[in-house]
């Protein structure tokens, strides 16, 4: 588990993320990651950066190329403060709905690509080429339905991902607290003995 404190190394985060020190130099411009740097003008990563990088691993894996993955970083978020529990549901909601306009902008353009070539294709006007029309309309109609159907899956599990994220933060708030909670209990009982002695 990463230490919310700590500032790692490229050669950590390189470890963590199986990404080459090179690979993380060319994301961090390709995806526009903001990376911090010391006094030194050392680059250092948090916890934020690395969960990010491998956020972007994941989707690779699943197929997206870098354009989509940008598309999919750069969607609007919505920031919640630990008090917010309301806002848990709003959040995975948002994060299902910006994932799903990606989808939808994907599946639009296939539809732009289909029409430019059915209207060249009708300029040829021949009975050769209204089958081909129909072979693209087909396979468009096939790319739709599995671009649907993994989109839905891929919206699945970051929903599941997102709320098994917050419940990892909300039991680390828990823990936190009770922790604070002792530190306070010993405090008081500490004063309690040095005045009782008085």
């Amino acid at each position: 588990m990463l230490d919310l404190n700590h500032e790692y190394t490229i050669s950590e985060v390189s470890e963590i993320t199986g990404y080459a020190p090179h690979v993380l130099r060319y994301y961090e411009k390709e995806f526009e990651i903001d990376v911090p740097r010391n006094n030194s003008n050392h680059r250092y990563f948090t916890y934020k950066e690395i969960e990010l990088i491998q956020y972007i691993k994941t989707l690779q894996e699943k197929g997206f190329t870098n354009k989509q993955i940008k598309l999919i970083i750069q969607s609007p978020e919505v920031i919640m403060s630990n008090q917010e529990e309301a806002g848990i549901v709003s959040t995975s909601d948002n994060m299902y709905f910006d994932t799903y306009q990606l989808a939808k902008e994907i599946s639009m353009t296939l539809e732009e690509e289909f029409f430019e070539k059915l209207f060249s294709h009708i300029n040829e006007g021949s009975e050769k080429n209204i089958k081909v029309i129909e072979e693209l309309k087909n396979e468009v109609a096939m790319l739709r339905n599995e671009l649907n159907s993994k989109e839905r899956d891929v919206l699945i599990c970051e929903n599941a991902k997102l709320k098994m994220q917050v419940k990892e933060k909300d039991f680390e708030n828990i823990e936190l607290k009770n922790k604070l909670k002792e530190i306070e209990e010993k405090q008081i009982g500490f004063f309690k003995r040095i005045f009782m002695k008085k």
